[in-house]
């Protein structure tokens, strides 16, 4: 194979009824799939002998709560036999379940782990699903557009417990102006200094 328009050619001719959508951007191909298509899918790029996508780079999770399919996964892959790059793009809701490509990409596993951690995506028949970079006792979903900034807990070691603690967040909001209407004219306190300023001069 020699470019990604022939890449293009050929998944859109072997799988024409699992593809809803193919577009390519700075230069690599993205396909849009059903949920269910996707271990075929995969199966495809990864066993067909045109396409040797034999190598899984990421799966990235992303949350868009204005669309009507919340989330989306994309999956990136390799062929470094034809020096290509695809995605593969699904678009769900967080009740469905996605099928784990761990037994095709043993190195999904981790990737899932992770997906599962900040967003709360869960991948059925996965074979160790929980989290990863967050603490056991976390609450919520870090990547979560609905998450709050602050987050739910503070996390610390107390020298006086000797053990780490978990205790509400409390932020001290003396400076925070909450009032979003006009952001260009600066917080209330901010305009007092600039106005006392100019009575003196």
């Amino acid at each position: 194979m020699k470019n990604i328009s022939e890449l293009e050619k050929i998944v859109n001719s072997e799988l024409t009824s699992k593809v809803d959508n193919s577009s390519i951007i700075y230069d690599e191909l993205l396909i849009e799939i059903k949920v269910e298509e996707l271990i075929n899918v995969i199966n495809f790029l990864k066993s067909n002998d045109l396409c040797k996508f034999r190598q899984l780079i990421d799966v990235v999770g992303i949350d868009y709560p204005e669309e009507e399919k919340r989330f989306n996964l994309i999956y990136l892959f390799l062929s470094h036999e034809n020096n290509l790059r695809i995605k593969i793009s699904i678009k769900f809701e967080i009740t469905e379940q996605i099928p784990s490509i761990t037994k095709i990409f043993p190195s999904a596993n981790w990737m899932e782990r992770e997906v599962f951690d900040m967003y709360g995506i869960k991948f059925k028949n996965h074979p160790d699903l929980r989290r990863i970079l967050t603490d056991y006792n976390f609450k919520g979903h870090p990547l979560r557009k609905d998450f709050p900034l602050t987050g739910f807990n503070e996390v610390r070691y107390s020298e006086k417990d000797k053990k780490v603690v978990y205790e509400p967040v409390k932020l001290e909001q003396n400076y925070r102006n909450f009032d979003f209407s006009s952001p260009w004219e600066g917080t209330k306190y901010i305009k007092e200094i600039q106005n006392k300023k100019n009575e003196k001069n």
